[in-house]
């Protein structure tokens, strides 16, 4: 049923020889003392579990799927889950990026990000249990109370218990200032938590002995909009002052979703009758507190698509050197055998390298944004936590909705070169399609992200963010641009990087006359963003595999190889693009809505 190996090759390049992650983390005092040799160990280790561990069970438990005990509320994972979630438990990997305060080793989340991106890769629908805890550590860690803090954390450190978000509800998706639940104050401080949600991953399970569930409900006095709501901590069962298990609290699962694909994960409708909770952070402030898990939460859904990627790439190889099937247009390349194997046809080698470049573009940005988190929460310098802070606020919209865009497509390639046999289920590929699919539209949707990249992060401060990113790549373009032998990446980098800068000025003055220009412009302009990061990244890489193709190691011809195909087949899709982000809202906005 398929294979994985991580690719642990291209991770260490990545992040040694691209970041040099050693360096950057000595300037951070949490982790001056961590080196590469670690960093190396803790990969592979991290690669054998879900290689060894979670790759077996992804086909299994995507036919198997979770189930609903009506009566009792229990939801009861597939065959397998239970028993690897206690392997991931033992072996100390909820606690890798937590702090040593709370139980945790305390590594950078850098390290954290590659491993995320392995067990994504092995099964994503077991991946979203443990996933979102760390976002609710994230959350209770910057914003929850002392008392809060000790309590909770380090449960969720070792991993004896889990954490979800509790957003959604029915008649509101992205627009929670409609949301209804309602927080009644009581006289112990706590408060009194009834209304239902959807959309709930991992909202009930028995993989772990307790489920936190991270709230956002209304107050009775509270303002109309999103300005009026709070965040609560909603246990399954109210934790003693000890921290052992009291009674069950009045938050159930009502129904598990039936879904297109991550099968595995049970999608939950909950149900809260005056369940007991207590509020994290300021009230009427929730989304400001619930924003670090939400973030958390959109890096996350980037590696899930980035780990389907590299899986689905990694089987599509191996099919296409072992598919027989016509001869090469230029002559056999296997006269011993009927047929020549697919991977020699030109389409076969544009679908793997597409999904290749998507991986390698994909890999290298995550883990460059996830530097960024690390320098933006440790720096000792606060001016550099800010502009580490800005990079990551421009940057998250496109890590999530440009990856997750590139990962169903890379999935759906992966499938074509398989032919009729991508649409079986023994093979697997027709589950990372269907798995793929949901990333681009959950944590906000691919357009609510292109929205805020270039509503919120570009135009709202005249394009201050963007800049400074742009005056990074221009500092790499007028470093080597005198370079003969990287003139093709540095001339296209520097091409592209001057129509970001007039499409962002076009958009922004349109804008002025019609937000609905915004509207019309954002999904295009995100990957303009998007192929302009992954030129920037694709060029750094190019410039190392030239200095050192000639060292003997085939991996750097290899990479070479896949920017020159990155440059020369996919950073082209901007020219359309522009085109499609400059035509403008008229097109769109001119049929009636009765006439639809």
């Amino acid at each position: 049923m398929g294979h994985y190996a991580a690719p642990l090759r291209d991770m260490q390049f990545v992040l040694h020889e691209l970041l040099h992650v050693e360096e950057e983390l000595k300037q951070l005092p949490k982790h001056a003392d961590l080196d590469a040799d670690t960093i190396n160990q803790v990969l592979e280790e991290g690669g054998k579990f879900a290689a060894n561990v979670l790759f077996p069970l992804n086909h299994s438990g995507d036919r198997e799927g979770c189930r609903l005990d009506k009566d009792t509320h229990a939801v009861t994972t597939p065959k397998g889950f239970k028993e690897a979630y206690r392997q991931y438990v033992d072996g100390g990997w909820p606690s890798l990026s937590c702090d040593a305060e709370h139980g945790g080793q305390g590594l950078p989340l850098v390290v954290n990000n590659s491993f995320y991106e392995m067990v994504n890769s092995a099964n994503q629908a077991w991946t979203m249990y443990p996933g979102l805890s760390h976002g609710a550590y994230e959350c209770l860690h910057a914003h929850g109370t002392p008392q809060q803090k000790a309590l909770y954390l380090p449960k969720l450190v070792s991993g004896e218990w889990t954490g979800t978000m509790c957003l959604t509800e029915a008649h509101c998706g992205t627009d929670l200032g409609l949301l209804r639940t309602k927080a009644e104050p009581q006289a112990d401080g706590s408060y009194s938590i009834t209304g239902g949600k959807i959309f709930i991953s991992a909202g009930e399970h028995d993989m772990a002995a307790n489920i936190l569930h991270l709230v956002l409900a209304r107050l009775p006095d509270a303002p109309a909009g999103t300005k009026g709501i709070s965040l609560f901590l909603v246990p399954k069962f109210l934790p003693n002052a000890d921290g052992s298990l009291g009674a069950r609290n009045g938050i159930t699962c009502g129904a598990i979703e039936e879904k297109m694909g991550i099968h595995g994960n049970a999608t939950c409708q909950m149900n809260l009758d005056g369940a007991t909770g207590w509020i994290i952070g300021e009230p009427n402030r929730g989304l400001q507190a619930m924003f670090v898990m939400m973030n958390a939460a959109r890096l996350g859904v980037g590696m899930q698509s980035l780990g389907l990627t590299e899986v689905a790439y990694q089987n599509a190889v191996t099919y296409a050197k072992d598919r027989l099937q016509m001869r090469s247009l230029s002559g056999p390349k296997a006269p011993d055998k009927p047929a020549d194997p697919i991977i020699v046809h030109p389409d076969v080698r544009r679908m793997l390298l597409t999904a290749r470049a998507w991986a390698e573009g994909g890999r290298a940005f995550s883990s460059y944004v996830a530097l960024m988190i690390d320098r933006e929460l440790n720096h000792p310098d606060e001016e550099v936590r800010k502009e580490a802070a800005d990079q990551v606020a421009l940057l998250t919209p496109i890590v999530k909705a440009f990856l997750t865009d590139n990962g169903f497509a890379a999935a759906s390639e992966a499938q074509q070169v398989y032919g009729g046999h991508g649409y079986i289920a023994e093979w697997g590929m027709e589950q990372y399609v269907r798995d793929a699919r949901i990333n681009m539209i959950y944590e906000g949707t691919n357009t609510i992200q292109s929205l805020d990249l270039l509503g919120r992060k570009v135009l709202m401060d005249n394009g201050a963010k963007l800049r400074k990113f742009g005056a990074q790549i221009q500092a790499f373009v007028e470093e080597h641009g005198t370079d003969e032998a990287m003139s093709e990446f540095i001339t296209p980098l520097a091409d592209i990087g001057d129509k970001v800068t007039k499409l962002s000025m076009e958009i922004g003055m349109k804008a002025f006359q019609n937000q609905d220009e915004v509207g019309a412009a954002a999904v295009p302009y995100l990957r303009v963003v998007g192929h302009l990061v992954f030129a920037y990244f694709f060029a750094r890489m190019a410039k190392i595999a030239l200095d050192k193709q000639d060292s003997g190691d085939n991996f750097y011809k290899a990479k070479l190889a896949t920017a020159r195909f990155y440059y020369a087949r996919l950073l082209p899709e901007t020219a359309m693009l522009i085109r499609q982000a400059r035509s403008g809202a008229a097109s769109l906005m001119a049929l009636d809505a009765d006439l639809f």
